[in-house]
């Protein structure tokens, strides 16, 4: 074995010493270069941040936080910096008056997971991409017309959860039950086109609804700090994992039925019209713009974020509402009298007339009473480019990643 002389392991250190030191110290001052004016906020350990000051409900902790440090604060997630906005005025700073440069999303690993890697309206990266599909889903998905034109699935649907809760008169029922299925029936056939029938799909259905929304909302470490995502200490990588193979199919099979439809049509020379949202998106995927291309996973994944996004929102939205009215008999009394008063179908008062404002202060009253006491929290954004809101440097940077943004408000009324 060659032996190195002690000459040459001197004078390579002697070299190698002050292009490390110089490079430390150019790394040091670029990082004090962007952290001119930061917000205040609780100092972090070295690897871990802040994280040791987050609990199992992180909302309820950053909540406490900004008790403390005001209501703009820098707080650091491992190896990212984090701001968090707790007040209606430094919210409207992110959402608003900035809004495009906040327009971002940082990559963690439930984009990655559960939603075909960041191919959805919520987890995609501000670009061409992101605009085109959220041009999509407002002027072809989510337009006034479109809307008006699933009235009778409403009005449908609505009628047979006031028959199911009629003939439950006695019995003792759990009714977030009979609002999930309400909300999954109406969004199924306005999306994928059909009922789900059978029992045990539709209760998958709503499995997979709650389980895409746990994991889009669990904090996971390794996004905090990048080089031990590979030990899953939480477990949540695998849970994507399972999340993913368990919906695919059930996405697959659904894509699969509406182009055989649409092939069909083609194939008898009649004029295909689009039935739903599905094939509203297979449409837009004779884009012949490549980069703007819908492809299967990407259908797949817009598909997924509107039957989640309607369930879980819309089946929380009612439980909250109904759960309030219990709470306050006065305001009950108040929407009774008020649908007593219009007369006709209530339902059809609720559905139509909703934007009467009477009828609609009325309805808010309710979630008004909830939110004097609940912690609102929201999904978390991210710049992409340098910012500067409220009197603070918000800097992107490259080879340190984004500066993530929370907000969390507490609404009083």
């Amino acid at each position: 074995m060659m032996e190195v002389p002690l000459s040459w392991l001197f004078c390579t250190a002697t070299l190698l010493t002050p292009l490390i030191l110089v490079y430390f110290l150019a790394f040091y001052l670029r990082l004090r270069l962007h952290r001119v004016n930061l917000p205040p906020g609780p100092k972090p350990w070295p690897i871990i941040g802040n994280l040791n000051l987050i609990g199992s409900l992180p909302h309820r902790s950053i909540h406490e936080l900004s008790q403390v440090y005001g209501p703009i604060m820098q707080l650091r997630f491992g190896s990212f910096p984090v701001v968090v906005g707790s007040s209606v005025e430094i919210v409207k700073q992110f959402l608003k008056v900035h809004d495009i440069k906040f327009a971002s999303r940082p990559n963690f690993s439930a984009g990655k997971y559960t939603t075909y890697d960041y191919t959805d309206v919520g987890w995609s990266p501000y670009g061409p991409y992101w605009r085109h599909i959220r041009k999509i889903c407002l002027a072809e998905l989510l337009n006034t017309k479109k809307v008006d034109s699933y009235e009778y699935i409403r009005v449908e649907e609505g009628r047979a959860l006031i028959s199911s809760l009629y003939t439950s008169c006695g019995k003792s029922i759990t009714i977030k039950d009979h609002y999930s299925n309400f909300t999954l029936n109406n969004i199924t056939r306005m999306v994928l086109g059909k009922k789900f029938w059978d029992e045990n799909e539709s209760e998958d259905l709503a499995k997979i609804a709650d389980e895409w929304f746990f994991l889009n909302g669990a904090m996971n470490i390794g996004d905090s700090i990048p080089w031990i995502n590979f030990l899953d200490l939480q477990g949540f990588v695998k849970r994507m994992k399972a999340f993913r193979n368990k919906v695919d199919p059930i996405l697959e099979r659904e894509l699969d039925e509406h182009i055989a439809r649409r092939l069909h049509d083609q194939h008898m020379k009649n004029k295909f019209v689009p039935k739903d949202m599905v094939d509203v998106l297979l449409q837009q995927a004779d884009d012949p713009n490549p980069d703007l291309k819908l492809s299967h996973n990407k259908i797949k994944s817009i598909t997924l974020d509107l039957i989640v996004g309607g369930v879980t929102g819309a089946t929380t939205t009612i439980e909250w509402a109904m759960s309030e009215l219990l709470k306050h008999p006065t305001i009950a009394e108040r929407a009774t009298d008020e649908l007593d008063r219009r007369g006709g179908d209530p339902l059809i008062l609720c559905f139509v007339d909703f934007l009467n404002p009477a009828c609609a202060a009325t309805a808010l009253s309710a979630l008004q009473a909830k939110f004097t006491s609940q912690d609102i929290s929201s999904n978390s954004h991210c710049s992409h480019v340098d910012v500067n809101p409220s009197g603070y440097k918000f800097s992107y940077i490259e080879n340190l990643g984004n500066c993530i943004i929370y907000y969390v408000l507490k609404f009083s009324v």
